[in-house]
């Protein structure tokens, strides 16, 4: 089963195959498969194609995928245009909902740090 270009996995569970688009979580895809009378037990291969297109229906009315992306990314484009607390936040690749820094979000501040082994330095030959 194709929904918006993106293969929904045969073998898997139908919630939890809904799940793989990109704006559709669980509770969106629970909520799916009650309006269309399908069990969340089912595979997506055991569908018929009337419960097929009537998902795939109620999925592409919602705004998921390409167009959710494309709608996150100018919201944090708007932010850092006005220059607010959390788009000076983005601009600089710092967590923007108050976590704190110190310990973690280290990859993305650029701090790795790296754990000695053994304290030992290799044996070169010479």
């Amino acid at each position: 089963m194709r929904i918006l270009g993106i293969n929904i996995p045969n073998e898997k569970r139908l919630d939890i195959g809904l799940t793989s688009l990109f704006g559709v979580g669980m509770a969106t895809a629970l909520r799916v498969l009650d309006e269309v009378k399908v069990s969340p037990d089912t595979k997506s291969k055991d569908l018929t194609i009337e419960q097929e297109n009537e998902i795939r229906r109620l999925i592409e009315e919602m705004t998921i995928e390409g167009n959710l992306k494309r709608e996150v990314a100018s919201n944090i484009k708007r932010l850092k245009d006005i220059k607010c607390y959390r788009g000076v936040r983005h601009t600089k690749r710092l967590p923007v909902k108050g976590q704190r820094t110190k310990t973690n979000s280290r990859t993305v501040r650029g701090n790795v740090r790296n754990t000695m082994a053994s304290g030992r330095r290799k044996e070169s030959k010479t």
